[in-house]
């Protein structure tokens, strides 16, 4: 695999991986790219697809990686043609398509982005000085916005089977069950999906976080794909972020961004709100905790700020 596909998908893999274990911090990837990526990288995103199908891919991967480097919504409406013409090639082939399950899952991410990019009004241009960014959305807007893409949503493939078998290890856990809905979020209720850079299954686990709650994920036997396991394991994480923040929308933002990068902000913006710190958040999790809420909401005509708090 070639040394820039290398260096461009760095950060995205830091990114998830630290989205589940730590804080998020650029500083200094690169000059260890080479050695990280051959250690890490699963491999097989690419080499299953034809050679002229791997050069758009990995574009595309390329863009993802500039775009996760900002933290502004908007910059994600760039992604959403390639992702779109992507995604095809992803499906086509056997070896791919939990990775086209993935990317499936989020499209809506770079949709949303492109409404914003629409909507919002450009920075004023200021003689002599650099262009300014267009500044993020506020969460209201964002949770206006998601209500209304997910208003005629139908239930994912494969959630009514798993729903109902999967709600009661939420509330055996203390966790609730409402809360389920993050796999549609996170995988689109497709146990098969994997990202790029390993993370697996209904609820997108990395290896080491499903370690940590418990899940095996050895190459015999990976529980990250097993929908009762890593539900549990999800439910646990989840419960163990609601004690730490004492807020769903905090613990959801902990969950994709990682607890470190929500309590430094929390504590350098001197808040103890999601909205506090919501558009200083990575742009994938201003987008993913207004989705989740938004999710919940249509399915269970429930809002977030009103699920009942884990009893000990």
């Amino acid at each position: 695999m070639k040394l820039g596909l290398l260096l461009a998908l760095l950060v995205t893999t830091a990114f998830a991986l630290k989205a589940q274990e730590g804080e998020l911090d650029l500083k200094g990837l690169l000059d260890t790219a080479e050695k990280w990526a051959q250690e890490n990288l699963d491999e097989d995103v690419l080499a299953a697809l034809p050679e002229v199908d791997r050069a758009q891919v990995e574009k595309f991967l390329r863009e993802f990686q500039t775009q996760l480097q900002s933290e502004y919504v908007v910059d994600l409406a760039a992604l959403n043609g390639a992702a779109k013409a992507v995604l095809p090639l992803l499906d086509a082939h056997e070896e791919t398509k939990p990775y086209a399950a993935w990317l499936r899952s989020r499209l809506d991410y770079f949709e949303v982005a492109e409404e914003f990019r629409k909507t919002m009004p450009a920075p004023k241009l200021i003689p002599g000085e650099l262009p300014k960014p267009t500044p993020n959305p506020s969460p209201d807007a964002e949770r206006k916005s998601w209500q209304q893409k997910l208003s005629q949503r139908d239930w994912p493939k494969g959630a009514k089977e798993l729903v109902p078998t999967l709600k009661p290890i939420f509330a055996k856990e203390r966790v609730p069950p409402e809360l389920i809905w993050v796999a549609e979020v996170e995988s689109g209720f497709n146990p098969k999906a994997r990202s790029p850079v390993g993370a697996a299954g209904l609820f997108q686990f990395m290896p080491a976080t499903a370690e940590r709650f418990g899940l095996r994920t050895s190459w015999l036997r990976d529980q990250r794909y097993q929908p009762e396991p890593s539900a549990r394991a999800a439910a646990q994480y989840l419960k163990q972020l609601h004690k730490e923040f004492g807020d769903w929308r905090l613990a959801l933002a902990a969950y994709n961004a990682g607890e470190g990068t929500v309590q430094k902000l929390l504590d350098r913006h001197k808040t103890r709100s999601f909205d506090g710190i919501a558009t200083h958040l990575p742009a994938e999790t201003q987008m993913f905790v207004p989705k989740v809420e938004a999710t919940v909401l249509r399915r269970e005509g429930v809002a977030l700020a009103k699920l009942k708090a884990v009893r000990e």
